[in-house]
């Protein structure tokens, strides 16, 4: 077997990505999408069927409780989902609008509204995992998503408070971001890491431990990387979301891929079990520069990339 299908034996292979015909190569379980991997796929002649479809909607359809650009951009993430859940056996993770990431009512809205949209289409709440940044505001949306039966993806995921907070909220899923960490820490260290030492894998291997050990029902999907040395550090992990271009080289290599994550190992572990309310969690994150950094740093790049997205919606009205 190849190193792709030898992680298969023990992870859930995600695809990264929001284009179709890429996701077809690699038959993954799961899809998961965010608003950069949209607008970039969005750019794109193939995909244009897509953005008409959501435009003609936007334009046709009664919206009571948002603009139309809102709603639109509501569709097109839906379109995008659509599609990419005709070609996989699992869920599909639509993101909120990073500009809610500070916004619980907000995000909550949100949320009911892409459910609707899909529930519209045929598709079961089951299938759809909406991502929210792992904010305190975003935890608290999460759990009262996931009270409703709205399954929910932590997004934007840095550090084990929010970890913490995300598995007592009873989030489905969590996003931890590995390839961001590392880029933190050699641009502050100016130091190369072994892919051992990585930190981003390290701190997933931190969060994993914590859950397996606690018996926290929140699954773990490690996001974000930036060489597919930092995916096999994580084998075993409950899932990895991994762009084409790993897919690619892991379907393509050869030798063995050994477990390094494993609950029994977790279980063997002395892990204090610690409360999060807003005020630990504040000051945890206060205490993590790199975490505060990085999730403020996505909110940012996220929203730019919606904004160049409605830019192109409004041309096109």
């Amino acid at each position: 077997m190849n190193k792709l299908e030898q992680l298969r034996q023990f992870t859930t292979v995600v695809a990264d990505t929001g284009e179709i015909d890429e996701i077809k190569k690699y038959t993954p379980t799961d899809a998961t999408t965010n608003p950069s991997l949209i607008f970039a796929a969005a750019s794109k002649p193939e995909y244009q069927s897509l953005l008409h479809d959501a435009i003609q909607w936007g334009k046709t359809t009664p919206h009571t409780k948002e603009p139309v650009l809102s709603a639109i951009m509501d569709k097109l993430f839906v379109n995008f989902g659509l599609e990419i859940l005709k070609i996989i056996p699992g869920r599909v993770s639509t993101e909120v609008d990073a500009r809610l990431s500070f916004d619980t009512e907000g995000s909550i809205a949100k949320a009911r509204q892409f459910i609707s949209l899909y529930e519209q289409a045929g598709i079961s709440k089951e299938r759809i995992l909406v991502k929210l940044a792992s904010t305190w505001e975003g935890i608290c949306a999460a759990e009262v998503l996931e009270k409703e039966g709205i399954h929910c993806n932590m997004t934007l995921m840095f550090s084990l408070a929010q970890a913490i907070g995300a598995a007592q909220a009873k989030a489905t899923l969590i996003s931890p971001f590995v390839g961001r960490i590392l880029d933190w820490y050699k641009k502050s260290t100016g130091k190369d890491y072994p892919v051992q030492e990585d930190p981003g894998v390290l701190s997933v291997s931190e969060i994993y431990h914590y859950y397996k050990k606690h018996d926290y029902k929140t699954q773990i999907m490690g996001a974000s990387f930036r060489n597919s040395g930092e995916i096999l550090e994580l084998a075993g992990c409950d899932l990895l979301t991994m762009q084409p271009k790993f897919l690619a080289e892991l379907q393509t290599a050869q030798g063995p891929v050994v477990r390094k994550l494993d609950p029994k190992d977790s279980k063997l572990m002395t892990i204090p079990k610690l409360h999060l309310d807003e005020k630990t969690y504040r000051w945890m994150m206060c205490s993590n520069p790199m975490a505060t950094e990085k999730l403020n740093e996505g909110i940012v790049g996220f929203t730019k990339d919606i904004v160049k997205l409605e830019e192109i919606i409004k041309a096109k009205l």
